[in-house]
């Protein structure tokens, strides 16, 4: 019974933490679950609309990518293609036209037809330009 009390519990705080986001937050949001689309069906042009033109797309690896690049790399299903993607315990916090986001990044992969999967720890940096929220930036970290 104490159990299901501190389920019944928990569930409640998080929903009422869902709707305690402000507008930017939950446009912030609607934007990485538009970028988690894009890479999972390896969409050129949403890709393209969603990242800045000025993105810094850094890997857990160390290495540094910039828009063309990163796209190359996700449009290139040959080399890995994302089956899944969840990204959990997110945070957003935004500042004026500046939004920055954390999570856990979890995916399944097919990296040259061997299945595989992708755990590491994700920071966003979002601006908005033109009304629109943008990728700038992004650092993963190994966790």
């Amino acid at each position: 019974m104490k159990r299901l009390f501190c389920l019944l519990i928990i569930s409640l705080a998080l929903s009422i933490s869902a709707f305690c986001q402000s507008k930017e937050e939950k446009e912030v949001a609607a934007a990485v679950e538009l970028f988690k689309k894009a890479i999972l069906d390896a969409d050129k042009d949403l890709l393209s609309s969603i990242a800045a033109d000025e993105l810094v797309y850094g890997h857990s690896s160390g290495k540094v990518e910039n828009k063309t690049e990163f796209m190359s790399q996700i449009l290139d299903t040959q080399t890995m293609d994302y089956t899944s993607i969840d990204m959990i315990d997110q945070t957003i916090r935004v500042a004026g036209k500046v939004a920055v986001v954390r999570h856990i990044y979890s995916a399944q992969t097919i990296s040259k037809g061997t299945p595989g999967n992708v755990k590491i720890g994700n920071m966003l940096i979002w601006q908005k330009q033109k009304g629109k929220w943008k990728l700038l930036a992004r650092q993963a970290y190994k966790i």
